[in-house]
């Protein structure tokens, strides 16, 4: 009998033997792989002898075989590994040469298994537990292990597959690989290695706390200002690693000190260029990498923007004619909210997976250009259309709903893509041209 095994009370439910008296001796016994048990079964189904057939295929990428559960670390790294590799089955109780010993106490295997998936690796893994009773007293215990949300993890922070009958711990390569093919929507809650709640800027998280003063939370019940409870529970911004909290992806780019998030995240900078044409082939008059966290990068990214052009609410319908004869070319004029919308949309929701690609900012004499990485497979044409009427493409929720969220404390303008279509549009007369194509998303702002 399957039992589903959750994290509150795991149901202990004892396997009849008469259930199978009947169907042993009318089905034969073959040797067959876990593999061709998944792909030759309609549906889940484990008896005895189903179970039997698995155990006698002996261990494979997707079977693993344990006489009993004594140490749990090593368990707990080979769920993990399993999970990485696209589930499977542990079966305690059988030795290495297929025998099957059984297990003494199988509740207590079962609650033993519960808890190491509940607490020793992450995220939490909810699994299948089958307990299976012989004619003879024997019983064993099945664990079995699906994927879903992978790459999983440890406790500790590790990171394990499954090749051939043995696990081993992922290469830097692999544990790429690995996250490169999570969905991106998962990458911002990913823990960032070496990181603690020191890199934290404790004074802009509280700041943004007290914003909900006298809502939902209370600073009178928070005492002491515990910052790692306040990003693991309240914000799930932090991942618990043993004994201590962990900083996650997005609650670095948020929250974390400026020096901390350039020395952890330096993939998280923008790169500034001037160029005194309308090219990326003109001549670079400043060229910056910026730094810092969300809020740092979003000001000073405007202050470069402002350094070099001249933004307004409305278009002032001030220039006079013949300004193309000057020898010198004016500064360009941009609508404020278009263009801080740009640059604001290209911080939060860029593809922080891609490792090769930078987010980086132009400024030509005539046009703004963001360049943003963002994985072009999945995403245009049809996306592409998408996005420009508000349908929400956006690859990090956690990150843009604090980031737009007025404790934040930055002054933003609101609508998204269209708000920056219909504001630069009506501004200078001419549309934005976005462009998707080589992972990058670009989106470029004419002037006047």
């Amino acid at each position: 009998m399957r039992v589903r095994a959750g994290f509150l009370s795991p149901a202990i439910t004892q396997m009849a033997r008469k259930r199978f008296r009947s169907s042993q001796r009318n089905e034969p016994v073959t040797d067959r792989s876990f593999q061709e048990y998944l792909y030759q079964t309609a549906a889940p189904l484990t008896t005895r002898t189903e179970l039997m057939r698995l155990v006698r295929g002996g261990e494979d990428t997707y079977l693993e075989l344990k006489v009993k559960l004594s140490n749990s670390e090593r368990i707990a790294q080979g769920i993990v590994a399993l999970a990485n590799t696209g589930g499977g089955v542990i079966v305690f109780g059988v030795n290495d040469q297929l025998r099957v010993e059984g297990v003494d106490h199988p509740e207590e295997v079962q609650d033993e298994l519960v808890r190491i998936c509940r607490e020793e690796i992450q995220p939490s893994i909810i699994p299948f537990i089958d307990r299976l009773a012989f004619d003879n007293g024997r019983r064993i215990v099945a664990l079995e292990v699906e994927g879903k949300r992978r790459p999983y993890r440890t406790r500790d922070g590790r990171f394990f597959i499954r090749v051939g009958a043995e696990k081993r711990e992922t290469t830097p390569e692999e544990l790429a690989t690995l996250l490169d093919e999570a969905r991106p929507l998962s990458y911002e809650t990913l823990m960032i290695p070496r990181a603690t709640v020191s890199d934290i800027d404790e004074a802009h998280l509280w700041s943004f706390m007290r914003a909900f003063a006298g809502g939902v939370f209370d600073e009178a019940t928070a005492k002491g200002y515990p910052t790692a409870e306040i990003l693991e529970k309240y914000l799930l911004l932090g991942t618990r690693v043993s004994d201590e909290v962990v900083p996650t992806v997005a609650g670095m780019l948020l929250f974390g000190k400026d020096e901390s998030v350039a020395k952890l995240l330096p993939r998280a900078s923008m790169v500034a260029t001037r160029f005194s044409g309308d090219t990326t082939k003109s001549p670079v008059i400043e060229r910056l990498e910026l730094g810092g966290n969300l809020a740092t990068l979003y000001e000073t990214a405007l202050r470069f923007v402002e350094r070099y052009c001249d933004l307004w609410d409305a278009n002032p319908n001030r220039f006079a004619s013949g300004v193309d004869e000057a020898p010198i070319v004016a500064r360009a004029n941009y609508h404020r909210g278009a263009v801080s919308e740009a640059i604001a949309n290209a911080l939060i929701h860029r593809d922080l997976a891609l490792r090769d690609i930078t987010t980086r900012l132009h400024i030509f004499d005539r046009a703004i250009e963001v360049v943003n990485p963002r994985r072009s497979a999945g995403f245009a044409p049809a996306a592409l259309k998408a996005i420009r009427f508000g349908v929400n493409e956006g690859l990090n929720p956690r990150t843009a709903s604090i980031f737009a969220n007025a404790g934040y404390g930055l002054n933003l303008s609101r609508g998204g893509l269209p708000t920056v279509i219909s504001e630069a549009r009506k501004f200078s007369n001419r549309a934005p041209e976005i462009v998707a194509f080589n992972d990058e998303f670009r989106l470029r702002i004419h002037g006047i």
